[in-house]
């Protein structure tokens, strides 16, 4: 067809072509699994209530085991105030919002105890903070651990990127002062267009780490699934759930800008109840 297609027909079909390569991928690699429905989890249409039930039951975990819930989380504020010390004090200021919204990238790797205690508790198991590494004992915990870093290098290419980005707009020198450099960002025409590119690079990251990660790490913990398969399975999510999809992604985006004003302190309450309603979320997904 010498036709010209519009973007998002293409984005769609190129999802699908890319889910399929890495289902392929993951069968040909992982040789103890089959073809069929064994290897390809059946993906259910769901709704916006079931956005609504999903955190419904985040916020439900998390009251039941908020003590053991902040214990795991404090690690992101934590980790946060470190991040804004080597901002501040190794020339990185331009960083700092790329480091702290980058966040949304490897959210999904800390999140795996919170899949675990949420997964324990509906079997009617213990689920303290002990209990959730118990997952390390799992079969696929290497699975999660190579995912994981996988969303880890896509951090990492993240920060590049706004690095980049900082040079071709405002760099190459760093900003002197928190004042002077917010100053440059909202009053000229290089700083808008730097907010502008860094969101748009940033979207396409964060759509990426989305429906790679929003189902397979949760079906990593409950299924004796390969990597790739886990994988696939999270793209076909998105593809069959586009709409519903992108309003999890906006919520878990405003989640995390909210938990983040107060000094990064509302995390200890946003992770764990984004975290345990994205198992939830991946039991209304995929049919058991």
């Amino acid at each position: 067809m010498d036709t010209i297609r519009n973007p998002i027909e293409w984005g769609m079909d190129a999802l699908k072509d890319a889910a399929h390569a890495v289902e392929s991928t993951g069968v040909s690699l992982q040789g103890t699994e089959t073809a069929g429905d064994a290897s390809r989890p059946v993906i259910r249409k769901i709704g916006f209530a079931d956005l609504r039930e999903a955190l419904a039951k985040g916020f439900s975990d998390f009251g039941a085991y908020r003590t053991d819930v902040v214990f795991l989380c404090i690690i992101y504020p934590a980790a946060s105030l470190v991040l804004i010390h080597l901002a501040f004090n190794h020339d990185m200021l331009a960083l700092l919002f790329p480091m702290a919204s980058g966040f949304a990238l490897i959210g999904p790797v800390a999140a795996v105890s919170l899949y675990e205690m949420s997964r324990r508790r509906e079997r009617g198991l213990s689920a303290s903070w002990v209990d959730a590494f118990a997952m390390v004992r799992q079969p696929s915990f290497g699975a999660i651990v190579t995912l994981g870093l996988v969303l880890l290098a896509l951090f990492l290419l993240w920060l590049g990127a706004a690095q980049l980005i900082y040079m071709a707009t405002l760099g190459p020198e760093p900003p002197a002062a928190v004042g002077a450099f917010l100053a440059e960002v909202l009053t000229t025409g290089a700083g808008w267009t730097m907010v502008l590119v860094g969101c748009g690079v940033g979207f396409l990251f964060a759509l990426v780490v989305l429906a790679t990660s929003v189902i397979s790490f949760p079906l990593l913990l409950d299924r004796p699934v390969g990597i790739g398969v886990a994988v696939a399975t999270s793209f076909r999510a998105v593809l069959v759930n586009p709409g519903v999809m992108a309003g999890w992604g906006l919520i878990v985006a405003g989640g995390l800008v909210l938990g983040s004003i107060p000094l990064f302190l509302g995390l200890i309450v946003v992770m764990p109840v984004l975290g345990h309603a994205t198992w939830h979320l991946y039991r209304k997904v995929v049919r058991e």
